[in-house]
């Protein structure tokens, strides 16, 4: 009996097997991964121009990375939970990384978080001042912020280690990007100053303030892959806001908040890969503020969790595609820096050459990096700038070695066709600070302005970055902007609402 329904079964099985809609496929995949970078206790914290040293942990650094592939070429983009990222590791992790996977450098974009609470990777380089004299020799190595050698081995190690584990983890995958906006918890840190100049953080509540000097940059620039059973593999944020928070011992900074934010919302362990966006005049600081700023624990958690919501929102809306052309291209820039005169170089030294007296010590430390750059400029007058464009389907990373005003950012963005533009400061090396023109002329000024041997470029850097991003971007093919399905043609209303009102 039980035999004569088997034919049955099987037919049955095959009718709906057939009717089954066919499995979403995809030509573009994905992989992701993070490496521990955490210093230890007792390195160098960087990014002041003298020594500080770490005292205790808050929560670990790390290379994060994502890896694009859509059959022809794959690119990578690689956030560094790191102050800055030196010329020689990205040379370094990118020859690595084509012997270990084929993947060549002009696709390897490297930026650096800029977390002021990260391991020790600046500011002068091992053997940088080998060349200069004995005074500038100690100036360098004894009392300024100095890179560690063993720790920038390890940090190319881990960073070509991630690129290999997500080249292996790379599965097809469905991608959704676009732009969220978050206003209230970045300012720009220079304010029009009733003398006629403008000043970086004169302090709230300082009555010479007329109003900010520049705009901000709010959008928060995201792309999310998901695998084709509906699993999240990993998120991209780009947004402008240095990492200054600070919130107590070694730290990705507020970052850490924004991978928290976004795996807590979604209830995944997806890796967050933070790309830092034009902020070489944005901070966390609102200096036109009557309140008291918060706590760092407090500020760090603001700002991440503030730019994690929205990067959750855009995520939960964008409608997603399954196919992201890849393209790059890169092209090295010889800029020259701005010498310091020899007036000003007799000067530092008669400075420096005298004890040291307690109290305020600005005049001695830049005067101090006054000699340190007039070494560097009789060594190397050219600084080489890297520009980087990786386009992933709608989505253009354009990059820069700067700590980058955001008017640049904003530039490239509108001279750009791409749909979603990333500009990504700090990336493939670093040149310190980069105003706008306008920040030299005479209602400029400002700590970024000031001449040092981390900020020393000629005045029309920016906008020659400017010009080639954007020239880069233009030569890459500009895919349509992802809409979600059009909603079928209308038939028929809603039964249970095409009524008038019921009175009885």
């Amino acid at each position: 009996m039980r035999l004569r329904f088997l034919p049955f079964l099987v037919g049955l099985s095959s009718l709906t097997l057939h009717a089954l809609p066919p499995a979403p496929t995809s030509s573009i995949k994905a992989g992701f991964a993070v490496r521990d970078i955490t210093p230890d206790i007792g390195m160098e914290q960087p990014g002041g121009y003298g020594k500080s040293f770490h005292r205790t942990f808050h929560d670990a650094c790390k290379v994060r990375v994502a890896l694009f592939d859509d059959g022809k070429k794959t690119a990578v983009v690689i956030g560094l939970d790191a102050l800055v990222v030196p010329r020689q590791v990205v040379l370094d992790a990118r020859a690595q990384i084509e012997k270990a996977t084929g993947i060549t450098g002009d696709a390897v974009l490297i930026c650096a978080s800029h977390s002021h609470s990260s391991g020790p990777v600046g500011m002068v380089m091992p053997g940088e001042y080998d060349g200069a004299s004995d005074l500038v020799k100690k100036l360098a190595y004894e009392q300024s912020s100095c890179a560690d050698p063993g720790y920038l081995l390890r940090l190319t190690r881990e960073i070509v280690t991630g690129v290999v584990l997500a080249n292996q983890n790379k599965v097809p995958v469905q991608l959704g990007c676009g732009f969220g906006h978050e206003d209230k918890v970045a300012f720009n840190r220079r304010l029009r100053m009733k003398n006629g100049q403008s000043w970086s953080h004169p302090r709230p509540g300082n009555p010479e303030i007329l109003e900010y000097a520049g705009p901000i940059d709010p959008q928060v620039g995201v792309i999310g892959a998901w695998d084709m059973q509906g699993q999240m593999v990993g998120v991209v944020v780009n947004y402008a806001c240095h990492a200054t928070t600070n919130p107590g011992g070694i730290s990705a900074n507020w970052i850490q908040y924004l991978e928290k934010t976004i795996q807590g919302g979604l209830g995944t362990h997806a890796p967050v890969v933070f790309m830092q966006g034009a902020c070489g005049d944005i901070t966390q600081v609102d200096n036109l503020s009557p309140y008291q700023n918060p706590k760092p624990e407090e500020w760090s958690q603001r700002v991440g969790g503030s730019v994690g919501a929205e990067a959750i929102r855009v995520l939960l809306t964008q409608p997603k595609i399954t196919a992201a052309p890849i393209e790059t291209r890169q092209e090295v820039l010889k800029i020259k820096r701005r010498p310091p005169s020899p007036q000003r170089v007799e000067k530092s030294l008669d400075l420096v050459s005298k004890p040291r007296v307690a109290g305020d010590a600005t005049d001695f430390l830049f005067s101090k990096e006054i000699l340190m750059l007039d070494h560097l400029n009789k060594k190397q007058p050219l600084v080489d700038c890297e520009v980087q464009c990786i386009k992933v389907g709608p989505v253009c990373f354009v990059s820069n070695p700067a700590e980058y005003f955001v008017q640049y950012g904003l530039d490239i963005k509108k001279g750009s066709p791409h749909a979603f533009t990333f500009p990504c400061e700090l990336s493939n090396g670093i040149v310190g600070y980069v105003p706008t023109e306008e920040a030299f002329g005479p209602h400029g000024g400002g700590y970024e302005t000031r001449l040092t041997s981390y900020s020393n470029l000629e005045i029309t850097a920016g906008t020659q970055m400017a010009k080639k991003g954007i020239e880069l971007a233009k030569q890459m093919t500009a895919e349509p902007k992802p809409e979600p399905l059009k909603a079928p043609p209308f038939s028929l209303p809603w039964n249970y609402g095409n009524l008038p009102p019921e009175l009885e």
